[in-house]
């Protein structure tokens, strides 16, 4: 926030770690979607790849309109709580329960049924999360208006994403994928998935309900819509998102982060059947090239929180993205060309963990400055038009990142069945011709988006100047109508 002198109010220390605990709910539910949900139906239930793949398109398609929706509703909202913590409140439990019953199909489907089930509850996880994390990701945005506290604040989100994602990998492949007599790899036993669903059930409705009541008290000092703002209609929704889209720092930002996150949504869609089937790993070195992530993130939260406050957010933003997809493709693409060690080899899994945690280290840079970036095109948009729409524009960041475990998912199902890769496989028992094809449809086949992703997003212009610009004339103009209501 900013008082009448124009001076930044820091938010407390306590709000950022309440605010930020909600966003595990995310990271859980992200990684749940983005590494183990089609791995899930597809190796462990028998769903083609395509069908899975389409299932999770589908569902991503809903959130095209949701996820805007939920944000314009929620701009345009008057309520004693304010006008994001009613739908944070609301969406705790049935986000908790959906999410449960993606991860329980009744036993005894066709292959049509299990297609249904997992078309309709991923739409009801969905559409759930997008009723918390649109509003709170606004949230976010409105707590501070000042350029450098919108990253510190992202930061905290961040971390605490990265700690749901950490829970959500370390709890799975240590202790629910474990293997057991009948399962060697534990992440081929469909008996672990429904108390997989059930424990981060559990953990997601307890974090966004922490999240609601440590902000709560917040309300009394966020914006509001302005008044005489008309109430929420479907004919304002496409006048909302058409704005956004004529905004010039937007549409490059939002173009190309949907092309970096259908490329990420390829990569983690496959990581399981890469590290089962082409890395050839077993359960405790998944786990641990898996982990290596952790520290990565740890490692790059605060030190690119702190690049990005001594310079500019989007040379920072593209260094992180470009890390990261060097780390990711490179291994793959490495093996390929005949210069990565052998398995037998001492460094083998070292050289994987090492480049899962040099790429978490890239990633954690655009994880920190996507928010920041966003809510800096709001106060733009502000200035242009007079009306605070974070709902709309993160609303539109919320989809983008969707499209991770939507179109990537749809993308990876049409790969998967091209190269007729089989389901309910003994990685014993694979042709080696199959999985080299996985190779190059992981490694290869996707360079080109991460390429194409940068490109795009290196058109972004707002720096710290044009900021400072941006937020002055906001105070003016908030003067102007103090002194003339």
């Amino acid at each position: 926030m900013i008082d009448t002198q124009g001076e930044s109010i820091r938010v407390p220390l306590r709000t950022k770690t309440a605010f930020g605990i909600g966003q595990i709910a995310e990271g859980v539910k992200n990684t749940s979607f983005n590494l183990f949900l089609f791995f899930f139906y597809n190796q462990v239930l028998g769903l083609s790849g395509t069908l899975t793949g389409l299932a999770l398109f589908i569902a991503t398609a809903f959130d095209a309109i949701t996820d805007p929706m939920a944000g314009s509703i929620s701009d345009r909202t008057r309520h004693r709580w304010g006008r994001r913590h009613p739908y944070m409140y609301a969406s705790a439990l049935p986000l908790g329960i959906t999410f449960a019953l993606l991860f329980s199909p009744p036993a005894g489907l066709t292959e049509w049924g299990t297609f249904g089930w997992l078309v309709a509850f991923t739409v009801l996880v969905r559409g759930s999360m997008t009723l918390y994390h649109v509003p709170h990701m606004a949230l976010g945005a409105e707590l501070s208006a000042d350029y450098d506290e919108r990253t510190s604040i992202a930061a905290f989100r961040t971390a605490f994403g990265l700690l749901g994602a950490a829970a959500a990998v370390g709890v799975a492949w240590l202790v629910l994928f474990a293997p057991t007599p009948e399962f060697e790899r534990g992440q081929l036993d469909p008996s672990a998935y429904p108390l997989f669903g059930l424990t981060f059930g559990c953990v997601i409705v307890v974090t966004i309900l922490a999240s609601a009541l440590g902000t709560h008290d917040r309300i009394s000092s966020l914006p509001q819509p302005p008044p005489g703002a008309p109430p929420f209609r479907f004919s304002a929704l496409s006048s909302d998102y058409a704005g956004a889209l004529a905004n010039e720092a937007f549409r490059p930002f939002f173009i190309g982060i949907v092309i970096f996150f259908v490329m990420r949504g390829i990569q983690e869609v496959l990581a399981i059947h890469m590290s089962t089937y082409f890395w050839a790993l077993d359960q405790q070195q998944i786990a641990t090239v898996a982990l290596a992530t952790l520290p990565g993130f740890v490692a790059g939260v605060p030190l690119w929180a702190a690049i990005g406050k001594r310079g500019d957010k989007r040379p920072t933003f593209l260094w992180g993205i470009g890390i990261f997809s060097v780390m990711v493709l490179g291994p793959p693409i490495a093996k390929l060309a005949g210069f990565f060690p052998v398995a037998e080899s001492g460094i083998y899994v070292p050289l994987l963990a090492l480049a899962s945690f040099l790429a978490a280290f890239g990633a954690s840079a655009g994880l920190v400055m996507a928010g920041s970036m966003m809510a800096d095109i709001a106060d733009e948009h502000e200035l242009h038009t007079g009306s605070r729409n974070e709902g709309v524009f993160f609303g539109a960041l919320s989809f983008a990142a969707k499209s991770t475990s939507g179109l990537g998912s749809f993308i990876a199902g049409l790969g998967i069945d091209f190269i007729d890769f089989p389901t309910r496989a003994d990685p014993a028992a694979v042709p080696e011709a199959k999985i080299l094809s996985l190779g190059v449809l992981y490694g290869p086949g996707i360079a080109v988006l991460a390429v194409a992703a940068i490109a795009v997003l290196s058109r972004y212009p707002i720096d710290r100047a044009r900021h400072a610009r941006t937020t002055a004339a906001l105070a003016r103009s908030e003067d102007d109508a103090a002194d003339h209501p």
